[in-house]
């Protein structure tokens, strides 16, 4: 079963897609994934398919697509390797989308084509060891000094993709009182400024060879020209680039899908028990009507919010919607994946225990399960 492909520049990134992960992703994935590497280079040749800068305008130095065909990318690869699906998602949707959506004409200028070219990775920061989705609480801090040239940037930020590889992070800190949403503010830092470091590396489940860490801010002096937008107004481009963001989130968790499937459909033909296929058995013939019943209904969830972003449409309920159920449909069939494969799913010899360490992160990054139907039952309730 196919993604719902709708054009012909999706086709043609979809087989694009296949045929790289094929021959640059496939042969190592599960080496990257025992030994935890960040493939840093195979970001760059990303890049040169310009899968690193595809929302961003041909002026800029992208692909200049719209999000159908980023979902696409996006699923495609997470077919393949979630980690490198979500490493790519990252990359586009936070740090280079937050540029994109909110930076002046100079900064996009001077970052973005180094950005889509793939010449440099993107890391994005607002999450916090003590304030994940309370992050009007966040405690790392921005001080306009004396000079009123910089500003001093003090704090941490944890759970970052790309926390220590990124070449630059767009850093949300506090600049005015705790809780207030218009007491924060986005900056753009990049990696060699004094006092910018990454910090630990987490130790994942899944996803183990997409760069997760610490960036630690110790008297990091940033030029006030590296503001983005106005001071004060960083939480509130934050929203903005997350709605986008976690329709990149229902792709990877259709991808992961879709790949948990595929495997399992194709297993339960070539196992056999009692003399016939396993699929034969509607005890597994039912499992698999389940997955690509709830598979596709995710597929249109996902494809619908992108077209209303594409449109400029407001996505808020939307995206929540499709990256509530793409996730929590991502662990179910994965997890199915695995029992259809029975004792081998539990083995690292067959791609269904990937499959589930994966597909979990999904439900949890850029706000929780818990998080989306907060955000669904506000739409609905105001």
């Amino acid at each position: 079963m196919e993604a719902t492909v709708a054009t012909e520049n999706q086709a043609m990134i979809a087989q694009m897609v296949r045929d790289f992960g094929l021959q640059h992703i496939k042969p190592h994935m599960m080496r990257w994934d025992e030994t935890q590497e960040f493939p840093r280079d195979t970001f760059h040749q990303l890049g040169e398919l310009g899968l690193m800068g595809v929302l961003v305008p041909q002026e800029y130095g992208g692909s200049g697509f719209g999000y159908q065909e980023y979902v696409t990318a996006i699923a495609e690869l997470a077919k393949i390797d979630g980690s490198i699906g979500l490493s790519m998602a990252a990359h586009n949707s936070l740090c280079t989308g937050h540029i994109l959506q909110h930076a002046s004409e100079v900064q996009k200028h001077k970052y973005l084509p180094r950005l889509a070219s793939g010449e440099w990775l993107g890391a994005w920061g607002l999450t916090e060891p003590n304030t994940g989705s309370d992050a009007g609480n966040m405690r790392t801090t921005a001080i306009l000094d004396a000079s009123g040239e910089y500003y001093v940037l003090n704090g941490a930020k944890n759970f970052i993709t790309h926390g220590k590889s990124g070449d630059v992070a767009v850093v949300i800190a506090r600049t005015g009182e705790v809780g207030d949403s218009h007491g924060m503010t986005a900056f753009i830092v990049e990696r060699g400024t004094p006092g910018f470091a990454g910090g630990r590396k987490e130790d994942k489940m899944g996803m183990r060879a997409s760069e997760t860490t610490e960036m630690i801010f110790t008297d990091c002096h940033v030029p006030v020209e590296n503001v983005i937008g106005k001071v004060g107004d960083g939480f509130v481009q934050s929203l903005k680039v997350l709605d986008g963001g976690r329709i990149s989130i229902a792709a990877l968790s259709l991808g992961i899908a879709q790949g948990a499937y595929e495997a399992a459909l194709q297993y339960s033909k070539e196992r056999h028990q009692f003399n016939q296929p396993i699929s034969n058995f509607q005890g597994i013939a039912f499992k698999l009507a389940d997955m690509v019943t709830e598979i596709e209904a995710a597929s249109l969830l996902t494809y619908r919010a992108a077209e209303m972003k594409d449109r400029g449409q407001n996505v808020n309920l939307e995206s929540a919607m499709a990256k509530l159920y793409a996730s929590e449909v991502a662990v179910r069939t994965a997890n199915e994946g695995v029992q259809i494969f029975g004792g081998y799913g539990y083995t690292k010899d067959y791609p269904a225990e990937k499959y589930y360490r994966d597909a979990k992160l999904c439900t949890i990054g850029e706000g929780t399960s818990e998080i989306q139907k907060l955000v669904i039952a506000r739409a609905l309730l105001k």
